[in-house]
């Protein structure tokens, strides 16, 4: 066993040295360079705001750069101290030798899909918008079990998730939901969530204990910064105040401050009733209108690049991405990639990696299939 272990830390050795030359970390150094010099001018800490995201920009760069020369090592210890176990034949570390080849593995496996991240806007925060589709309770439900999926994986990532608008459903489940994701290349991560998902399951609703399909969509937006510009007029803009509502608590508070904006030419609606001050709830609305408007304007000028390019195949927002069957079978399979997993609950649960990581090769790839299956 320990022989085996072995081979499984020289793989990882292996495709660690092959991952490094796909980062970037000239550019990334030359980056770190810049910023330094931006943090060392006088007047850099006047603004706190714009100063923290320089930051936290400095610190996701300076992780990148040094982390896999942090797994390099880690491998290689874990790789000697299994080969020093095989010498002495002691049996009594095979657990721990075995539990942390695994805990290894995730880390490459997670800094793998970290070099796939080449869009410009991956290393931007996220907006995520969650809403039911047509069927009442079955997809309000099935909108809040989405909820606790994309918020589970954020904690396994340790990105920082705020609740800006939260409506229960009427019976179950929520009416829609909105949430700022940040961190390291939040964007990236979560953009392969975006589309419609589909759930096929016995109801916990229905007395017949009928099987029922149910749809839910998930929306992923680019968080718009200083370095986006997206004029907003006044005169386009209709704002309501109402009274928060929703389950309270964590999620959102119960003052007369929540806002509510309407982009009067796009017809787009978006609220944030998370703050307790009516003014912070409208910057932070305008950002998420502003998203939603980058993000218009970034799909008409794809369309027009699709259009110029034959047989490409893209996957628009509103279609089917996955499908999550739990009767009579279980099993979930991404429609775009291929990829599937019997493993249901752990998907449920936020271990989106695979589905994430095949997605990402995937847009490389042109929306071709680069992995047929997962288990």
């Amino acid at each position: 066993m320990y022989e085996e272990q072995s081979a499984h830390l020289a793989e990882y050795i292996d495709r660690l040295n092959e991952l490094a030359g796909c980062l970037n970390i000239d550019d990334k150094q030359r980056r770190i360079g810049e910023l330094e010099t931006e943090m060392g001018r006088t007047g850099f800490w006047n603004d706190p705001e714009s100063a923290q995201k320089v930051v936290q920009q400095l610190k996701a760069l300076k992780n990148v750069v040094e982390a896999p020369g942090r797994l390099r090592k880690e491998l290689e210890d874990a790789r000697d101290l299994a080969e020093l176990a095989r010498a002495e034949a002691d049996e009594s570390m095979l657990s721990d030798i075995t539990a942390n080849a695994a805990a290894l593995n995730e880390k490459l496996t997670a800094l793998e899909i970290s070099s796939l991240l080449s869009d410009p806007r991956d290393s931007k925060n996220a907006i995520v918008n969650i809403h039911p589709g047509a069927g009442g309770t079955e997809s309000c439900d099935w909108a809040s079990m989405l909820y606790r999926m994309i918020t589970r994986y954020c904690e396994r990532h340790e990105f920082k998730v705020e609740v800006l608008d939260y409506q229960e459903g009427d019976e179950a489940g929520l009416k829609s939901a909105s949430l700022l994701v940040s961190g390291p290349s939040t964007y990236g991560y979560l953009k392969s969530e975006a589309g419609v998902h589909r759930l096929v399951r016995i109801s916990p609703f229905d007395a017949n204990s009928r099987r029922h399909t149910s749809f839910a969509a998930i929306e992923v937006l680019t968080e718009v910064d200083d370095t986006i510009k997206i004029e907003l007029r006044e005169d386009d803009i209709k704002m309501d105040v109402f009274r928060s509502s929703g389950a309270g608590g964590q999620k959102v508070n119960k003052t007369s401050s929540a806002v509510r904006l309407t982009h009067l030419p796009s017809g787009i609606v978006v609220s944030c009733q998370i703050e307790r001050s009516q003014f912070r709830n409208r910057a932070v609305a305008e950002t998420m209108l502003k998203s939603k408007l980058y993000d218009i304007e970034l799909q008409k000028q794809q369309a027009l690049l699709d259009k110029q390019r034959e047989g490409n195949q893209t996957v628009a927002w509103g279609s089917q991405i996955r499908s999550y069957v739990l009767h009579p079978y279980q099993m979930v399979k991404d429609l775009r990639t291929g990829v599937e997993t019997g493993n249901i609950d752990r998907v449920l649960d936020g271990a989106l990696d695979e589905f994430v990581e095949a997605f990402l090769k995937w847009r490389l790839a042109g929306g071709k299939r680069v992995k047929a299956a997962a288990s």
